[in-house]
């Protein structure tokens, strides 16, 4: 094709642009509408549920209340009839043989069976369960994930025969793949959680 039809071509569609001023005006117009419409969006994509309930915990047992949310999105995306087929119950899937070691171990009454399905009871014991496990690791909280699913007993073990260092960057060495998909899966939406609701941190008057 010859230069002058290029040119014939390409000046049509140059001054069809809008102008420099439009333009300003549209890109403007384009980063109000992403800054006001990308955190609706997050929201919507990561809800939240019983954030006064999480906050309250966190700040009674002194733990993260933004790896209470991501617990509780992995466990049962904030489903407070969640049931596994091995018998965990409500939003933080509490074990019966955690409740009552929460009962014996945790100056919680016996009466709180009853409720386990009740969010606050439920987020209450959880918590308390999550502040113990970060006693037992040191604040390693990708450790207390790992923990969380399997059991304590048995993240202590990998640790200490060497089979995984703790961290997130070697969770591919987590032995069961369960465990190491749920960790992966915690860490994300700890992640997710924390930086879409760091607003709350204020409300809630939490300091990490």
């Amino acid at each position: 094709m010859e230069l002058s039809k290029i040119k014939k071509w390409i000046k049509p569609a140059i001054n069809a642009l809008p102008s420099k001023r439009e333009l300003t005006i549209l890109f403007i117009i384009l980063l109000i509408y992403l800054f006001v419409m990308t955190p609706i969006l997050n929201r919507w994509i990561y809800p939240l549920e019983y954030e006064e309930y999480i906050f309250n915990s966190a700040k009674q047992y002194n733990t993260d209340p933004y790896f209470i949310m991501a617990i509780i999105r992995v466990e049962t995306k904030f489903d407070p009839e969640g049931r596994s087929r091995v018998g965990a119950q409500g939003l933080m899937q509490i074990m019966p043989e955690t409740m009552d070691w929460a009962i014996s171990y945790g100056n919680f009454s016996p009466s709180l069976k009853s409720y386990i399905h009740d969010p606050a009871t439920n987020i209450q014991v959880g918590s308390w369960y999550i502040s113990f496990l970060m006693k037992k690791f040191k604040g390693n909280k990708v450790a207390v994930a790992a923990a969380y699913n399997r059991g304590p007993t048995k993240v202590k073990g990998w640790l200490d025969k060497g089979i995984w260092d703790g961290t997130r960057k070697n969770s591919h060495q987590i032995p069961v793949k369960e465990t190491r998909d749920y960790v992966e899966r915690v860490t994300y939406y700890y992640d997710k959680y924390r930086t879409i609701y760091s607003d709350l941190a204020e409300k809630y008057n939490y300091k990490p």
